[in-house]
């Protein structure tokens, strides 16, 4: 286990203070700023770092975000953030069970649809049925998933839908559409 202030040049581990969490990330991904997002919520230090190959010592699977919780390695979000609201519960961020899945599948709907080579395979639409359902549940529910509270289930969607706009807008020149007010206005929150 290196600590992020090992290098090349000292390769030796340098203990990770035990009062501190240490995440460890590699590259811009959502399930990361899920994991960030949700850390910036909690009251307690945690140590981030960029990724370093040697941690695939602890994780030969290689999958991030990566956690230390007490002497165990953590590497799903979700996980992750699970443990973030039982350790350190203020401000909680959990989610009422019946709203758990709210907007689960746009992420997935977003992967299909950007590798989609076919115009007419129906993955924009799925997309947009997916939108749409969020759409109609802020709608109702609003400005968040759980009405006036933030969730995990807001964390989790939140870079998940920055994503889907960076890369939809750059490889397929798509937009939300306008149509979708409350989607929208939740990703400008």
């Amino acid at each position: 286990m290196f600590g992020p202030s090992s290098t090349q040049d000292d390769p030796e581990p340098h203990p990770i203070p035990t009062s501190l969490m240490f995440l460890a990330t590699v590259i811009n991904l959502p399930f990361k700023d899920f994991t960030l997002i949700s850390l910036g919520f909690v009251d307690h230090q945690f140590l981030w770092v960029v990724f370093d190959l040697r941690f695939l010592e602890v994780n030969p699977n290689g999958k991030v975000p990566l956690a230390k919780f007490d002497e165990n390695w953590i590497s799903d979000s979700d996980v992750i953030v699970g443990l973030i609201e039982e350790k350190y519960p203020h401000p909680s961020l959990a989610t009422p069970p019946e709203l758990a899945s709210v907007g689960s599948k746009i992420f997935p709907k977003f992967v299909a649809f950007l590798k989609s080579k076919d115009a007419n395979d129906g993955t924009e639409q799925a997309l947009l049925d997916e939108l749409n359902a969020l759409d109609e549940h802020l709608k109702s529910k609003g400005p968040y998933v759980n009405g006036k509270t933030i969730t995990a289930v807001d964390l989790s969607l939140a870079p998940k839908l920055y994503h889907l706009e960076v890369a939809l807008g750059n490889f397929k020149k798509w937009t939300v559409p306008e149509s979708l007010t409350h989607v929208r206005n939740y990703m400008k929150v």
